[in-house]
C-alpha cells in the first residue's frame, strides 16, 4: 500500500512541479545606485543611477547563476526605454519560450544627462561613462543578482547613440564584455556632410545657458558630441571648445580642434589602437538600415566595416533592407531574429 502511494503521488508532484514551472514570470527589478564616476561633472549629471533589471522566469524558481546582457540607450532617453519605450519584456520573454534564447539576465541604466546624454565617453565635463558601464554598473549587478561573473558571459548592446557606446566601451573592455552587438550605431566614421556645417554656431554662440538648447534637436546632438571630445570645464555655459564659428556669414573650422574631434570620436579612428581588444572578442556585430534618411550613417558604417577587415577583426556585418529605427523591437523584429540569436549562438551559459 506504501509503495502504491508513491506511484500515485509522484506523478502528481511532478505534475505540480511542471505546472509551478510554466507558470513561472520574468519580472523587472528597478533600483538606483550612487557612483562617483560623475564627481565633478560640469552638466549637471546626478551621481544617482536608475537602473531596471529583467530577470527570467527561471531566476526565482533556481539557485543557478545567469549570463548578462548590457543595453545602452540612444540620446534623450533613459533606463526606461529598453522595457517600456520599446516593449523590451514582451520581447524577451517570446525569445525565451520559443528556444531562440535561454535564460538571461538583461540590464537597463539610466546613462542620460541634462543635455540628452554623454555619448559613452569619458569625459571631464559629463562624467567617466566608460568606468561607470564597465566598473560600477556592472560590479552592482554582480554583487546583487546571481550571475556569472566573467567575460565570456556578458553581452553589450544598443542602438543607435547606445550601439556606438556598447561597440566603444567593449572595444576598450574586453576583460569585462566578451560580445557585442550595436543596433545601427552612429559616428562610426566619417559621411558625405560636412560635419561642422550641421549645428547653428550663431544659436550657440548666442546661448547663455543649456536651456536655450531646447528645441533645436541639432544643436542639442552637437553639443553632446563636443561636450564629450572637446571638453573644456572651464568654458561655459557648454563646457566645449568649439572646433568651427561663423564670421560674416562664413564658417571658419578649426583645423586643429577638428582633428582632436574626429581622432575621439569616429570608431573608424580607434581601429588601429585596440584592434587587438576586438580581436579577442567572442563575437562582435553591427547592422544598419539601408535606406536611412541619413545616408552619412549608411556610408560611414559601409566604411568602418572595411576599416575593421584591413585590420584582421573578425564581425559581422549587415546592411538591411529598412531605414532609420525601422523594424527593431518589434514582436519578430530585429531584437528577436538576430540580436538576441546571436548572444545565444557566442555568450557562455554555464560556469569556467
Amino acid at each position: 500500500m506504501r509503495r502504491m502511494f508513491g506511484w500515485v503521488v509522484w506523478p502528481i508532484l511532478v505534475l505540480l512541479w511542471g505546472c509551478s514551472t510554466a507558470l513561472a514570470q520574468s519580472r523587472i527589478d528597478h533600483f538606483a545606485f550612487s557612483s562617483d564616476a560623475f564627481d565633478g561633472n560640469k552638466v549637471g549629471a546626478s551621481s544617482d543611477r536608475a537602473v531596471q533589471v529583467y530577470l527570467p522566469p527561471s531566476y526565482d524558481q533556481s539557485e543557478r547563476a545567469f549570463p548578462t546582457l548590457y543595453y545602452l540607450h540612444s540620446f534623450f532617453e533613459d533606463e526606461t526605454a529598453l522595457f517600456e519605450t520599446y516593449d523590451g519584456k514582451a520581447r524577451l520573454d517570446e525569445a525565451i519560450a520559443s528556444g531562440a534564447l535561454d535564460h538571461v539576465i538583461v540590464v537597463a541604466a539610466d546613462f542620460s544627462t541634462p543635455v540628452g546624454g554623454g555619448f559613452y565617453t569619458s569625459s571631464s565635463v559629463t562624467g567617466d561613462w566608460l568606468n561607470f558601464v564597465a566598473v560600477d554598473l556592472v560590479s552592482e549587478i554582480d554583487q546583487t543578482y546571481r550571475t556569472l561573473p566573467q567575460p565570456s558571459s556578458r553581452g553589450i548592446f544598443g542602438h543607435h547613440a547606445g550601439a556606438y557606446g556598447a561597440i566603444r566601451v567593449a572595444s576598450r573592455r574586453p576583460d569585462v564584455f566578451g560580445a557585442v552587438y550595436g543596433m545601427h550605431p552612429v559616428a562610426t566614421g566619417h559621411g558625405n556632410i560636412l560635419m561642422q556645417s550641421r549645428p547653428d554656431w550663431q544659436a550657440l554662440e548666442d546661448a547663455t545657458s543649456l536651456a536655450d538648447l531646447d528645441g533645436n534637436f541639432l544643436n542639442q546632438i552637437f553639443t553632446i558630441i563636443y561636450q564629450a571630445n572637446l571638453p573644456n570645464p572651464d568654458r561655459p555655459p557648454f563646457y566645449f571648445d568649439p572646433p568651427a564659428r561663423v564670421k560674416d556669414g562664413e564658417l571658419i573650422i578649426d583645423a586643429a580642434l577638428t582633428e582632436v574631434l574626429q581622432q575621439s570620436f569616429f570608431l573608424e579612428r580607434h581601429v588601429g589602437d585596440y584592434a587587438e581588444n576586438l580581436k579577442s572578442l567572442r563575437a562582435f556585430k553591427f547592422d544598419w538600415g539601408r535606406h536611412d534618411g541619413n545616408q552619412d550613417h549608411v556610408y560611414s558604417n559601409q566604411f568602418y566595416s572595411r576599416k575593421l577587415n584591413e585590420f584582421g577583426i573578425p564581425h559581422e556585418a549587415e546592411e538591411y533592407n529598412g531605414g532609420w529605427g525601422d523594424g527593431m523591437f518589434n514582436s519578430g523584429g530585429r531584437i528577436e531574429t538576430d540580436v538576441l540569436p546571436f548572444f545565444q549562438r557566442h555568450l557562455q551559459f554555464e560556469e569556467q
